[in-house]
């Protein structure tokens, strides 16, 4: 499944979380002082991983669960106090080894650096990609989540960038930054078109949370 597009747009991510954005997502996902913006990203965060926490079994006990594109490994960490066999995987080996550094030391929680939809990691109960796939294009998203779901027993979370007005006006004024200061941009997706590329897997819940300059779009991907 690994496209053309798909390898160039994973080379710009792991060259923007690892080096350039490092710090500053390190300080997003702490209890450090942020900006009233960073603020309600922050908290639009939160309560997407409690939801998507909150579609798995409170009883994780014998299950595996992979944290597909784990940032600092806040999920991996939730998911791991409830008993689940995590592996978590990211492309930025910084915010790997943070994640490692924050994890408790009574939790095991097997970090990798690498690509989230690598055959090599193996099969899973459950695999959560929360906002690891909001940079891809449609195509190559709905290729990552079919990959995802032939290697999840019971199911794939993943969350999408909702194509709406706002984010739309965003991603354009976005272009207007010198290439060199920009983040890799957002694909806004309508829900209609990723369901509608997702239509050979079987759908469940889906819940969009938006908070300030937050806005995600959860979806739910029975496994195989």
């Amino acid at each position: 499944m690994a496209t053309a597009t798909y390898l160039a747009r994973r080379g710009q991510l792991e060259q923007y979380f690892d080096r350039t954005a490092a710090d500053a997502w390190a300080k997003l996902t702490s209890d450090a002082p942020v900006s009233g913006i960073r603020a309600t990203v922050r908290a639009g965060r939160d309560e997407m991983r409690n939801t998507l926490l909150s579609w798995l079994p409170r009883n994780l006990q014998g299950a595996r669960l992979l944290d597909a594109g784990c940032g600092t490994g806040a999920l991996s960490v939730e998911a791991a106090r409830r008993g689940a066999s995590v592996t978590a995987i990211d492309l930025s080996p910084t915010l790997v080894n943070l994640a490692c550094e924050r994890t408790p030391r009574e939790l095991k929680i097997d970090f990798q650096v690498g690509d989230m939809t690598a055959p090599a990691l193996g099969q899973f109960d459950f695999i959560v990609a929360m906002d690891s796939l909001i940079h891809y294009r449609a195509p190559d998203m709905a290729a990552a989540v079919a990959a995802l779901a032939a290697r999840a027993e019971k199911s794939v979370l993943f969350t999408f960038a909702p194509r709406t007005p706002l984010l739309t006006l965003m991603h354009a004024a976005g272009r207007l930054f010198p290439r060199a200061d920009r983040a890799p941009a957002i694909e806004p997706i309508s829900p209609r078109d990723i369901t509608r590329r997702l239509s050979t897997l079987r759908l469940g819940r889906d819940h969009r949370v938006t908070s300030g300059f937050y806005m995600s779009h959860a979806l739910e991907v029975a496994g195989r």
